[in-house]
């Protein structure tokens, strides 16, 4: 009789937790205004292939208890309960659901207040039939780049949350590492640069060994070619310096730069005194589309660090002919940053040929320290006429990198707090309307308060990456 009644008492507690924690949209009182969340995906267009979009209720006028988001599309409605700092985490498949049932999933956040139901007004999420790469690869690094303990080069599925390491520098006995580059977005064809221990520039293709490139002077800033022979790169000497007062923390300058082509057939330079001149400063090459057009930046020479402010690079581009490895005669200035008072930095060409979107700051090319810095869209079919088209006005952008669908451009941003760097994400359509920008997203809302990390050169690739480096097989 008593194991009986402990056993009615059980059922009947566990079916009252059950009923109580049953979530289910409410009859509240709607408090006129939009919801503040962060990360903020309100109004956004999202690819259909992109991992549960997370966020946290940020409005600190309203206190407000069992916190709720109720998710609608379509005939289908999920409600998620708030997780304190973690915010509101759909499941991947209630997401999946979600995105079946409608194009556009509408959000509305309710709470108590005062014993009483209230709500926000609602904010929708739009989901585009254009899917994006399921993978970006991006080096973590202190904000401050001057400085690390622990730095690599990472990759995340983006269809997850899943961010698994390619290379750290624990394994290269503390040494930086920057400069990944992907061919044509193959995670099989890429190279990436090392400096202190092991320096040099690496490469694979077709196999995870890597191999060390044979140069006399150390290669940044890579941009493959098509076809996977060559990779453009700027010799750069630079240095650092950090102000006092100025608005922009740090500011980076180059003292001396070129732009040279690698064959890797060959282990040779390709080289031409238009993009080798002591009277300029060459650096950021990128390829066209079709790989017979060189695009990189071009500034007069000044006293470094002296006039440092008064360096204004221009975008400009050089012919080149893959088969005969010969560059064209002359330069064609493009927008001429001396004359616009503004400089040019990190042009990107779309795989479709059609627009090249560069960053715009008022100096200098190291845009990632410039609050100023945005990101600027020229039409390549009328190119030499067409005015830049500022893509974002009020968003706050450095490097860029475009999708292999030339649909999405994944951006790094100081957007939310001037300091950290963090992947945002935005959809271009073939006739250049924008989107909002949203941020990866992550496992939780309060994953990019806490990591103190910043993500730096971020890049699409088709799947995931593999390298076998052995240190020991790089040793000088």
């Amino acid at each position: 009789m008593y194991n009986e009644m402990k056993k009615y008492i059980f059922y009947f507690l566990a079916t009252l937790c059950l009923t109580a924690c049953t979530l289910s949209k409410q009859e509240a009182e709607k408090l006129g205004k939009a919801a503040k969340i962060f990360p903020d995906y309100a109004g956004t267009l999202l690819p259909v292939n992109l991992s549960p979009p997370t966020f946290a209720l940020t409005d600190s006028t309203e206190s407000l208890d069992n916190l709720q988001a109720v998710f609608s599309s379509g005939e289908k409605t999920v409600v998620v309960a708030n997780d304190g700092e973690e915010g509101f985490c759909l499941s991947e498949s209630d997401w999946k659901k979600l995105k079946e049932f409608s194009q556009t999933i509408s959000v509305t956040i309710q709470g108590k207040k005062n014993g009483e139901w209230v709500e926000y007004e609602p904010f929708e999420m739009f989901i585009s039939p254009d899917s994006i790469d399921n993978t970006i690869v991006y080096r973590l690094i202190e904000p401050g780049y001057e400085v690390w303990n622990e730095m690599g080069i990472y990759q995340r599925n983006i269809e997850n949350y899943e961010e698994e390491a390619i290379i750290t520098n624990r394994q290269t006995d503390g040494g930086c590492m920057n400069c990944h580059s992907f061919c044509n977005y193959d995670p099989e064809t890429l190279m990436f640069h090392l400096r202190l221990n092991y320096a040099g520039t690496y490469v694979k293709k077709a196999s995870p060994k890597l191999r060390k490139l044979v140069s006399p002077k150390s290669l940044v800033y890579p941009s493959w070619h098509q076809s996977g022979r060559f990779i453009a790169f700027s010799q750069n000497k630079t240095k650092q310096m950090f102000h006092t007062t100025d608005r922009n923390r740090i500011e980076v300058f180059d003292i001396s730069s070129d732009v040279v082509v690698y064959d890797l057939e060959t282990d040779t330079l390709l080289c031409t005194p238009l993009l080798m001149s002591k009277e300029k400063f060459e650096t950021f090459p990128s390829w066209s589309a079709d790989g017979k057009t060189l695009f990189f930046c071009c500034a007069d020479s000044v006293e470094i660090p002296a006039d440092y402010d008064k360096v204004h690079y221009s975008l400009c581009s050089i012919s080149f002919d893959p088969e005969k490895k010969a560059f064209g005669d002359s330069v064609t200035v493009l927008f001429d940053g001396a004359k616009a008072a503004k400089s040019v930095s990190f042009p990107r060409c779309s795989p479709d040929g059609k627009y090249i979107v560069y960053t715009l700051s008022n100096y200098g090319n190291f845009s990632i320290w410039h609050r100023e810095s945005r990101l600027m869209m020229l039409p390549l079919e009328d190119i030499h006429t067409a005015e830049p088209i500022s893509l974002l006005p009020d968003f706050r952008a450095s490097y860029h990198s475009w999708s292999s669908s030339s649909r999405w451009m994944v951006m790094a941003s100081r957007q939310d707090d001037g300091l950290y760097t963090r992947p945002y994400i935005v959809h271009i359509s073939p006739d250049g309307k924008v989107s909002k920008p949203f941020a990866l997203p992550q496992p939780d809302a309060g994953y990019y308060l806490r990591k103190m990390k910043s993500y730096n050169l971020p890049e699409f690739v088709k799947g995931k990456v593999n390298v076998d480096f052995q240190s020991e097989n790089h040793k000088e």
